[in-house]
């Protein structure tokens, strides 16, 4: 037999095989290869599912006290990882009944799922159930978007595939259970149970279970934040499906279903120490970055203090009523007051209060508002003084004195005449002060401010010496501190040391320090500012049963009232005014009005850190001095002045 015998014409190709088949198999071939060719390139395009095993999460920044009390937490999204032992079953299971009932039966993707949403998405004309299972949802979740497209659908069955090829069914769900998205900010069920009911993940009841279980399906329409009734509705869907599958019986059915949600108790803002918060932050981002601080999960042990945070609290609370009481003209929204307690060894702000709690406007008047000092600078001028030779004992003329056009008085209107800078001090007399400056020279009381830290321009005069220029707390606080610190300028810290999540030390503070006076001069200033408490302004904070010094200062008009003063271990800044400038009140001064609420927050410092004495460095030594003439004396007006020998 020929070749020939074996030709198939187009006759008898038609005659056998007819057109219609050859063409139903070339298109079916083309979409086929379509198909396969669609889904190897998809394939390239995913993410490798290996990359889970190495996958971590942004983690939780903790900040604590120097007590090791929780402060806040910083995160982009609050994920808290457990075990598939720490979960209840009961919590499992109303899961499973709600998202995805085949679960341990499927291989990623439920088939019969699947065909019964195509037929309601057809029915309805649009995209109306997902039949995502929670294989699905992880891999969505893991690895891609939220679009709703047919290629994002195809790379999701894919990843689902493998990832039941690569991980145990409790793996998967463990990780779904950790992952997926719970509303409010909650990521994972111990988020979920923490925020919504503010309870250990074993401690829910079975209707929280129920509640929480509901969620996924859509977490911002059914969360018990957002609306109470859309969740307690949902939350009862769920509870029927636990009951009509087996989980519950009938009892515990109709009980959940009649108990109530009992959310966790909202945690105000203002309870947390913001304005100190605040600088924590700024510091953590200038150091390490905004995006390392939020995902590191970092354990940043600040500097405050949780009982001396509460008491400067309470006290600017409790003396702003006072002062309102007393005031009925004043507007209570517009009164504030800010605070600053520094231990003076270390620099350490162990508290701090930039306004009035009730206030929606966190602005930080401890630190960004400059204010008048009014006498509060006086100190400065005088232990320039001491550092140029004066001593407590050196004269001043108290009279009154014309520069140019300014005739400066003091707050009295009265006059001494020749006075000892001690004196002149403890009243808080403004002549002597004016012409100590001149006498000293502005540029060189300036350039001594600005070694003791403060941020003035060279554009004053001589009314500087009656505290014109603007000044923030923080500064005129670290200013003082150098006095109990033996002339030691230190600058002020707000962390103690940051650790990254495998507790490795990642950054310790060491304190700034530099000399800026002389430890004589230091000790004398101490003892000249403790006059003001014995003898002057500020005879209130001799109820103390400890050694203090400290100064008052009180603008034009009451504007500002300030009390900066220290013990040896702590240093503490009170102002109080109004936003708006106005007066305060009438005779509302810096030992009226500041002074009680540095008495209170001092009184808890005493108790915890410790009551010393002023120390007395060797080239000093106590003379009985005539505080009227300046000499030595033993006479009735004479006290006792520490001098340099």
């Amino acid at each position: 037999m020929s070749i020939k015998d074996f030709r198939i014409t187009h006759k008898s190709l038609k005659k056998f095989i007819p057109l219609k088949l050859i063409a139903i198999v070339i298109i079916a071939a083309m979409i086929c290869g379509s198909l396969i060719g669609g889904l190897i390139v998809l394939k390239l395009d995913l993410p490798e599912i290996r990359q889970l095993d190495h996958m971590r999460p942004p983690s939780i920044t903790n900040i604590y006290s120097r007590n090791d009390d929780i402060l806040d937490e910083w995160f982009i999204e609050k994920r808290e990882h457990l075990s598939y032992s720490e979960i209840p079953q009961i919590l499992i299971k109303a899961i499973l009944t709600t998202e995805d009932r085949s679960f341990y039966s499927h291989n990623g993707v439920c088939i019969r799922g699947v065909l019964r949403a195509i037929f309601k998405d057809i029915v309805a004309g649009k995209y109306v159930e997902g039949a995502s299972t929670i294989t699905q949802q992880l891999a969505k979740t893991l690895f891609l978007t939220n679009e709703k497209k047919i290629t994002r659908k195809i790379k999701e069955a894919i990843l689902s595939f493998q990832l039941e090829r690569r991980y145990t069914k409790n793996e998967i769900l463990t990780r779904y259970l950790n992952q997926v998205y719970f509303g409010s900010g909650a990521y994972g069920i111990k988020s979920a149970a923490n925020i919504y009911f503010g309870k250990k993940i074993k401690e829910l009841t079975i209707a929280e279970c129920a509640l929480i279980a509901g969620l996924p399906k859509a977490p911002s329409w059914y969360s018990p934040l957002i609306n109470i009734k859309k969740a307690l509705r949902r939350r009862n869907i769920v509870l029927k499906q636990m009951f009509d599958t087996g989980i519950i019986s009938q009892t515990e059915y109709q009980s959940a279903k009649k108990s109530a949600i009992h959310l966790k108790k909202k945690e105000l803002a203002h309870n947390r120490p913001v304005f100190f918060l605040d600088i924590v932050k700024t510091t953590l981002e200038e150091r390490f970055g905004s995006e390392y601080i939020y995902q590191k999960g970092l354990s940043v042990q600040t500097t405050i203090d949780a009982d001396l945070q509460h008491a400067a609290e309470q006290a600017v609370e409790k003396h702003l009523k006072i002062i309102e009481d007393r005031n009925p003209n004043l507007q209570a929204e517009d009164l504030q007051a800010a605070v600053v307690v520094i231990q003076n060894a270390s620099g350490n702000i162990l508290a701090m209060v930039g306004g009035r709690k009730q206030k929606e406007n966190y602005y930080n008047r401890a630190l960004k508002a400059r204010r008048q000092p009014g006498s509060a600078i006086k100190p400065l001028i005088y232990a320039h003084a001491i550092e140029k030779n004066y001593s407590q004992a050196s004269l001043i003329l108290d009279a009154p004195v014309i520069y140019g056009k300014w005739r400066p008085e003091n707050y009295s209107k009265t006059y001494s005449g020749d006075i000892t800078l001690r004196k002149a001090l403890a009243l808080s007399l403004n002549i002597p002060c004016v012409r100590l400056l001149d006498q000293l020279g502005l540029p060189s009381v300036l350039g001594f401010c600005k070694k003791m830290g403060l941020h003035v321009s060279k554009d004053q005069n001589l009314t500087f010496a009656l505290g014109s220029s603007e000044i923030s707390l923080m500064e005129l606080t670290t200013a003082y501190m150098v006095f109990p610190n033996q002339g030691i300028f230190i600058q002020p810290n707000v962390i103690h040391q940051v650790k990254d999540r495998r507790d490795r030390i990642l950054w310790v503070h060491r304190p700034q320090k530099r000399w800026v006076m002389s430890k004589d001069g230091a000790a004398i200033m101490c003892d000249m500012l403790k006059s003001v408490v014995n003898e002057g302004t500020a005879k209130k904070a001799q109820i103390l049963d400890i050694q203090v010094a400290g100064k008052t200062g009180t603008t034009d008009h009451s504007k500002d009232a300030w009390f900066i003063g220290f013990s040896v271990n702590i240093c503490i800044g009170v102002w109080v005014g109004t936003d708006s400038n106005k007066s305060i009140g009438p005779r509302e001064t810096g030992g009226r009005t500041a002074l009680p609420i540095w008495i209170d927050i001092m009184k808890t410092a005493c108790d915890k850190f410790g009551k010393k004495n002023f120390e007395i460095p060797e080239n000093t030594l106590y003379v009985s001095v005539d505080v009227n003439t300046g000499e030595k004396s033993q006479g009735r007006h004479s006290t006792l002045m520490l001098m340099k020998k």
